[in-house]
């Protein structure tokens, strides 16, 4: 039986998101605050997780999000928020959210879309979900080892990170905003270089003599992965 993460902190909408999931033949899990969300979800292998932008405890939503995709949790994730913007929907998506539902929503229309994350094949086709390749590139999350065309490359935890970021995104321009709001976890400073200067560090590791480079500058937006 599949089983859910709610991460919501009212005691009620919990509730009835769990009984509308049981409905439908789902088994659920509660967590009230971002912090035990995290811990949850590295802790328990969830088919999906329901998630509400507006926690207590010192971690909202998208944090909790980053911290998860930063180590490797590649849950589905349902964002359940009163934000109903574009730029809020959008933003929570590059987040590494896989779906978006607005406050107030339809129970009928909640279960479908969890249904429809958790029928979800598996990542990187079929792959086990602690491997990734992209190209010539292979990471391990449980070892943390890197290697490209064969050859292990060592790298920092924060490189570790934004080779992780990259390859979830292969091919995709992604703003310095982007990486930096996923990786590092805070909103993005314009007036900081640190996106440029671990992207000149990891590149250097990355790169091969014979071979083109792992990421591509794309001008006036960010960075890619090339694949």
């Amino acid at each position: 039986m599949r089983l859910v993460l709610i991460v919501e902190d009212d005691a009620k909408t919990a509730r009835e998101i769990a009984a509308a999931l049981a409905d439908h033949g789902l088994r659920t899990d509660h967590a009230t605050t971002g912090v035990e969300a995290v811990q949850k979800a590295r802790a328990t292998t969830y088919d999906a997780i329901i998630l509400d932008r507006m926690l207590p405890g010192g971690l909202e939503g998208l944090e909790v999000l980053a911290a998860l995709r930063g180590t490797g949790v590649t849950t589905p994730v349902l964002i359940l928020s009163a934000l109903s913007a574009v730029t809020d929907r959008v933003r929570g998506l590059r987040a590494g959210g896989d779906d978006y539902l607005t406050k107030p929503f339809d129970f009928l229309e909640l279960t479908a879309r969890v249904d429809a994350l958790t029928r979800r094949p598996p990542p990187h086709g079929g792959r086990h979900e602690a491997e990734m390749v992209v190209g010539d590139l292979h990471i391990d999350l449980i070892s943390r080892s890197v290697r490209r065309a064969g050859r292990a490359i060592d790298l920092l935890p924060r490189e570790f990170s934004l080779l992780k970021h990259l390859m979830q995104n292969p091919g995709r321009a992604l703003t310095r905003a982007m990486i930096f709001e996923q990786v590092w976890g805070y909103h993005y400073d314009e007036r900081t270089n640190v996106i440029d200067v671990h992207v000149a560090k990891l590149r250097r590791k990355l790169d091969i003599e014979g071979l083109p480079s792992a990421i591509e500058t794309v001008r006036g937006e960010g960075y890619r992965l090339a694949n």
